[in-house]
């Protein structure tokens, strides 16, 4: 089977069953890409026709016509049906003799009769596989021949490289494979069932070749199959993405291939360094030019850049173990004089023969802190482990949390699968590490057991790698929805702070203590504490600035609605960890990030927050940040009555997340707010009062904190609402603890909704509301305060007193881009007597199905108890779906409902 391959096998099987069973294709892509597998492939589905194949040979490209030769050999004894000069002409050519170029459209004539002639008796398929390789000449007849193919059954396959050109042939570029195809690929070939750790890095490390991953699925040992040894870096020497590429740059001049692996070899791609080894090694780096025209490497101004993902890996394989060593020594020569150390030493350790005690110690203090990128230190301390095997423990566990910080979980958890026995304290700093890969990759549940674990472990060393544990530990109990666990880690956490801790620590006792409080209504003893975490999160000094102690600080922030200053240290976390290269951390700090936008009614920057985080988290396998991410957008798109988007999020989110969890809950909350703007009020407040049980410490009480103004606006609407007063009553008691106008404006507008309707009460709180709402943020909240205060107005029969409040509503709605809101307060208005523009959507696209076709019919003139019989409702059905037609077209009568239907 051709894995991902679908589009191009498609293509042979047209032109082979075409009508007129001619035509050509033209498949390039680069070694190992598939493209000798597409032309057996053609020869398998071509039972009926007569094949010819040949293969462009490098050996051969000197001899002109030596390929067209080849393939037209089994056929020269046709040749006498041609024309006696295309006779001579074609002798000529295949004999070694030549082609002079006033006879070259002769001979090109000469060859598409031969062909025609054969076709004659049986259609025929004639493929040239590498013909770019070869000898011009072949491959220029060829393309003559493969454009004046329509009226013949013959059908002609040729491959080539990805700088080949052939105008007027259908061509297509053969891409790398998906991860799910590379995944099937290895699974074809390996033995057993290898763990997802081992497959994902395999396919990563393949980099969509199919030829590197068959290599690297036979070169496996059983160990690495079961993931207890290290995986290759690159695919075997000698495999056949290995022989592809020896054969390419074989015939590159000698000066060429050494500049050539010089440049594989320095990978920080440095023009001057890549100059100065040049003249070093005797050449210069104008040696590359063949190279370069072959496709191997590009050469600009910053460098050289290998444009095909293996070359860099395989121009290393491929060179002789000497003229690799010498290459390594030379360029660590040039890093010495030019201060990098860290390079200077993975040159030296490339070339390592055996144990080198110093040399691991060397790498290993040019490594810490990742100061030339957390993947280079991670692949050093991978070495330096097997320098120096009395320190690997401690070496390879370092590697694995490098790795982590680069944003590679797959290959951190192999590392630490390879972990050899180590103390108690060493297996608790990997339990740590285990434990943040599973709250961010895997299932938070197992990664709160870990993390606690881990925290008991290095309690007695390192007090504050405990709190930082104990902290994750404490997201994992949220993110899971098991908050009550909460009460635990904060137990634990107050045994480990102390009077004099410094700064950063402080922080992370103080977040913990906060959310607890928090968790259980104590907010007299959570908002010191958070606010706290808050002041300290801005005074970290330098040493101890790290985006992760940054996203404590604006989680905190969160906690104690200071919206701008959970921003701000969020918008810190996410600078400071794109700038360090971490990341692991980032998806995290955008996600807080997006949550402080939406309080601050900052929808736009919420949602390009969230769709960076998202890319980010798929970059790096964080699959609970993706799922978290896709809800806050999904949400997004629902708060702005955005159905299509909403739902196509939430689609994507699928059914992993577990009920109670985060992810799950924003999908619920994004599906009980359209709901609430399609009406269904009973279906909205139940979904929403769903997502926390309150007093059991089960559900995303802070997911349902953020919801409550939806629920209530839902219950509303309802004879009984306790769960929506539940709510409320929860929210009320933490938007009274903050300083937030704008919490304190919500819970205006919740008890204004929940009031009689009419009522002193309701209109109070409505007007207390709009003097809550921050004049410089929050203008969406605004809009729907004035919108749900208008239509209270209305509704009160006071139109005149309303319209002011819709006016105000549309106008902020439709600057904001919330059309469906905008329509909403349009439709109010005309309600009130307003004589307002008719609504800018079409009718279709605002009633469901049912509601149109009784619209129709209304229109037409039909009664209600007539639109019931046609139907097969009842009378009361009609009359319930034709408010509602009113309502969503903002029209007042049949007259109106038929002049906005036509």
């Amino acid at each position: 089977m051709l894995r991902g391959r679908d589009d191009e096998c498609r293509e042979i099987r047209r032109l082979l069953d075409g009508p007129t069973g001619g035509g050509a294709l033209l498949f390039q892509g680069e070694p190992g890409s598939g493209r000798t597998a597409l032309v057996t492939y053609a020869h398998r589905h071509a039972a009926h026709r007569t094949a010819l194949a040949g293969t462009g040979l490098a050996d051969e490209a000197a001899l002109p016509y030596a390929g067209l030769q080849r393939l037209l050999d089994p056929l020269l004894d046709r040749a006498g049906a041609l024309p006696e000069r295309q006779q001579s002409v074609l002798r000529r050519a295949l004999t070694g003799e030549g082609c002079p170029a006033c006879h070259r459209l002769a001979l090109s004539m000469a060859v598409l009769g031969l062909l025609a002639v054969t076709a004659r008796e049986r259609p025929l398929l004639c493929t040239m596989d590498d013909v770019d390789q070869g000898d011009r000449p072949t491959a220029e007849v060829l393309a003559f021949v493969a454009r004046r193919l329509r009226d013949l059954p013959v059908a002609v396959v040729l491959t080539a490289g990805v700088d080949a050109t052939a105008d007027g042939i259908p061509g297509y570029r053969l891409r790398p494979l998906g991860e799910a195809d590379s995944r099937a690929v290895l699974a074809d070939r390996l033995p057993g069932r290898p763990p997802e750790t081992v497959v994902t890095a395999l396919a990563a490390l393949g980099g969509g070749n199919p030829q590197a991953l068959v290599d690297l699925a036979g070169a496996l040992t059983p160990g690495q199959c079961r993931g207890e040894e290290p995986l290759p870096t690159a695919p075997p020497p000698d495999g056949g993405l290995a022989r592809a590429y020896r054969a390419r740059l074989d015939r590159l001049p000698p000066d060429t291939r050494r500049v050539l692996l010089l440049a594989a070899l320095d990978t920080d791609g440095d023009p001057a360094t890549l100059t100065r080894a040049a003249r070093a090694a005797g050449t210069t780096v104008d040696a590359l030019a063949p190279a370069e025209a072959a496709g191997l490497v590009r050469v600009g101004p910053h460098g050289v850049t290998f444009p095909q993902p293996l070359a860099r890996s395989m121009v290393e394989a491929t060179a002789p173990l000497a003229r690799r060593r010498a290459a390594h020594l030379l360029l660590a020569d040039l890093c010495a004089g030019a201060g990098r150390r860290l390079r200077r030493a993975l040159h030296l350790a490339a070339v390592a023969a055996g144990p080198d005690p110093l040399l691991a110690a060397e790498l290993a203090e040019a490594a810490a802190g990742g100061e030339d990128g957390w993947a280079t230190a991670s692949a050093a301390l991978r070495r330096a482990a097997e320098l120096d095997p009395a320190h690997a423990a401690t070496r390879l566990l370092t590697a694995a949390r490098y790795a982590w910080s680069a944003g590679r979980p797959d290959e951190a958890r192999l590392l630490l699968a390879t972990l050899p026995a180590a103390d108690p304290a060493g297996s608790g700093r990997a339990d740590l590490l285990r434990g943040e890969l599973e709250l961010r990759c895997g299932a938070p549940p197992a990664a709160l057991t870990t993390l606690l674990a881990g925290a008991e472990a290095v309690a007695g060393t390192d007090r504050a790698a405990a709190l930082g544990a104990l902290a994750r530990a404490g997201e994992a109990a949220c993110f899971s929805g098991d908050q009550y666990r909460y009460a635990e880690v904060a137990r634990r956490a107050q045994r480990l702070c102390r009077p004099d801790d410094p700064p950063a620590t402080e922080l992370t006792g103080a977040l913990i203590a906060g959310v607890a409080a928090t968790l259980r209504a104590d907010h007299e003893r959570a908002g010191p504490a958070l606010r706290r975490a808050v002041v300290l999160g801005d005074r970290l000094a330098a040493a101890e600035l790290t985006p992760t102690a940054l996203c404590s600080a604006a989680v905190a922030g969160l906690l104690v609605a200071v919206d701008s200053a959970a921003h701000r240290l969020a918008d810190r976390a996410v600078a400071l960890a794109r700038d360090r290269g971490e990341l692991s951390v980032l998806p995290r700090a955008l996600d807080l990030r997006a949550v402080a936008e939406y309080w601050l009614g900052r929808h736009e920057a919420a949602g390009e927050s969230s769709r960076e985080g998202l890319r980010v988290a798929r970059a790096t396998g964080q699959a609970n940040g993706v799922a978290v991410h896709l809800g806050m957008l999904a949400v997004l798109a629902a708060v702005r009555a955005d159905r299509a988007t909403s739902l196509r999020r939430i689609a994507e989110i699928g059914e992993a997340p577990t009920p109670g969890s985060r992810p799950h809950a924003l999908a619920q909350w994004a599906l009980g707010v359209l709901d609430l703007v399609d009406g269904r009020h009973a279906d909205a407040a139940a979904r929403l009062a769903s997502l926390a049980r309150t007093g059991t410490g089960r559900g995303q009480v802070l997911v349902q904190v953020m919801a409550t103004p939806y629920l209530v606006e839902a219950a509303a609407h309802l004879a009984h609402h306790p769960a929506a007063s539940a709510a409320l009553a929860v929210f009320d008691r933490w938007a009274s603890s903050t300083a937030s106008p704008s919490r304190r404006a919500l819970s205006a507008r919740c008890h204004a909704l929940l009031a009689p309707r009419g009522s002193a009460a309701a209109e109070q709180g409505f007007r207390a509301a709009l003097r809550l709402h921050p004049a410089d943020a929050g203008t969406f909240e605004r809009a729907r305060t004035e919108l749900l205060f208008g239509q209270e107005l209305r509704r009160s029969r006071r139109p005149r007193d309303a319209r002011a409040h819709l006016h105000r509503a549309r106008e902020a709605f439709t600057l904001l881009g919330a059309s469906t809101w905008a329509e909403q307060a349009t439709a109010e208005l005309r309600a009130a007597g307003e004589s307002v523009g008719p609504p800018e959507r079409e009718a279709a696209h605002l009633l469901t199905g049912q509601q149109l076709r009784i619209a129709r019919l209304v229109a037409q003139g039909a009664t209600n108890r007539e639109v019931a019989a046609r139907m097969f409702l009842s009378t009361r059905t009609v009359d319930h779906h034709l408010r509602n037609i009113f309502h969503r077209l903002g029209v007042r009568s049949r007259i109106e409902l038929a002049r906005v239907l036509s």
